[in-house]
């Protein structure tokens, strides 16, 4: 039942019940010790330190509620669940407002049982999970996969603690590149959710013909090509999470939509007549500052406010150069693995050019620098040489890229259209294919560039054509 031996204790008086439910939990998996009483339950603990206990709620010497205080009182992080006759159910849900976990009548119903262990599971593991972050944090810098000591990335850490443990909606904020999905899949891994679907969608890569059969799903024949039933995203994450990034790229009928199936926790495929419930977590993202994506009509105010029950504001990285050296020593460490390298780490002259540099592409251009570094370094330390031409901060702290080595080929007699379609071919080879990145460039969403893209490629396949 479970791949790691957790530790229980059955307390119970009557020593056929003792016996037969230790062999019974044994035999599920579980690392199993027993105790005729609240009394001798004690002892056994200070010995055996179990991470569950399993307790009788009327025992002589001392009962289940007396021993459930004693637990309380020492704060040991121990999940106690009572085990019950039905005439004191009343004291067990008593037990269950002082801090017991749930509750069982006897006699015991084995199945359930062996589902509410599991769920103690997936709860213990996800406290000690974050007990391991918070030690991480203390003695690396880290928080899971996330990398960061500063002032700015440890509020942010107290926020997903408070925020992971719920089923509330998330709406995190941020320059692309800051690592907006990595604070969602931080928030699913500890959450209860954990072991159910995490499914990401990009508002804005999707075509929005296309976007509301992905969120909910078609069935066959609802418009031309749906040859068949279709799951959507919200199926897909059902019990689990969905991440839904640039939430305002997303269109004022679909948001329409998105609130209702928040609101009702249902939904209909396109094409379809019957609701589907749905149990989800939404966490949703955004490259633009939320209250003037809501006043700018890109976000409507009521959605904004579903989903904002936690916020989480990513700082870029120009703000928290603090976090600068601890990055670069984690990709370097990451990028030594995947590639068979064994470089140390960036010389001080490197590390200058590094810091001056105002990156506005943020941690996702820097992973970039990186890694490059790392596989054209010759030595055991990435040099200035290896590094590609950065230019420092300039201006607003925004600060620029490398100069293109390619000149936009703009020449008289060129369309209007020609000259969109130079620029942002150029802009491509500047940022190396990223295309959040050319879209901020270019000063367009991401959805309009996708869209231009898409038109140019039907237009030189039309003239290919002719």
């Amino acid at each position: 039942m479970t791949s790691t031996r957790e530790r229980i204790l059955i307390v119970e008086d009557d020593s056929a019940a003792r016996i037969g439910l230790q062999q019974l939990v044994r035999g599920w998996g579980f690392d199993v010790e027993t105790a005729a009483d609240g009394e001798q339950a004690l002892t056994q603990i200070e010995n055996f330190h179990p991470g569950i206990v399993l307790t009788d709620l009327v025992m002589p010497k001392m009962g289940g509620l007396d021993l459930l205080r004693k637990l309380q009182d020492s704060g040991d992080p121990i999940t106690t669940v009572i085990l019950t006759a039905q005439g004191t159910v009343e004291t067990a849900v008593e037990a269950i407002k002082q801090g017991a976990y749930d509750y069982l009548t006897k006699p015991v119903d084995l199945q359930r049982l062996k589902i509410l262990l599991s769920k103690i599971l997936e709860r213990n593991a996800t406290l000690r999970e974050v007990r391991v972050l918070r030690r991480q944090l203390r003695e690396h810098g880290t928080f899971g996969a996330m990398v960061g000591n500063s002032a700015e990335m440890r509020k942010i850490y107290q926020v997903i603690e408070h925020a992971a443990p719920t089923n509330a909606s998330v709406l995190i904020s941020g320059e692309s590149g800051t690592g907006k999905e990595l604070v969602a899949q931080t928030i699913h891994k500890l959450s209860p959710r954990a072991s159910a679907a995490y499914v990401p969608i990009n508002c804005a890569a999707i075509p929005d013909t296309l976007l509301e059969s992905e969120l909910f799903g078609h069935e066959k024949g609802a418009f031309t090509g749906a040859i068949e039933r279709r799951q959507g995203c919200f199926e897909l994450a059902d019990h689990g999470t969905l991440f839904l990034d640039e939430i305002a790229e997303m269109t004022t009928s679909t948001q329409v939509k998105l609130l209702r199936v928040l609101q009702e926790r249902s939904f209909r495929r396109v094409g379809g007549k019957s609701e589907q419930a749905v149990d989800i977590r939404v966490v949703a993202a955004t490259n633009q500052d939320p209250p003037m994506a809501v006043k700018d009509g890109k976000l409507r105010e009521d959605l904004y406010y579903r989903l904002n029950v936690f916020e989480i504001t990513l700082p870029p990285l120009r703000e928290r150069k603090d976090d600068l050296a601890l990055l670069i020593q984690g990709f370097i460490n990451e990028f030594n693995a995947r590639n068979q390298r064994a470089v140390a780490a960036v010389d001080p002259g490197a590390m200058a050019v590094l810091e001056a540099y105002s990156w506005p592409g943020n941690v996702r251009e820097l992973r970039n620098v990186i890694e490059r570094a790392t596989i054209v370094a010759e030595g055991r330390f990435i040099t200035e040489k290896d590094l590609p031409p950065l230019t420092a901060s300039l201006g607003s702290g925004r600060g620029t890229t490398i100069a293109s080595p390619v000149a936009p080929g703009l020449v008289p007699g060129m369309t209007v259209g020609q000259a969109e379609q130079e620029l942002i071919r150029v802009t491509l080879l500047h940022t190396g294919g990223n295309k959040t990145r050319a879209a901020e460039l270019l000063g367009i969403s991401l959805k309009t560039l996708h869209n231009k893209l898409h038109r140019q490629h039907e237009e030189e396949k039309a003239a290919a054509d002719v």
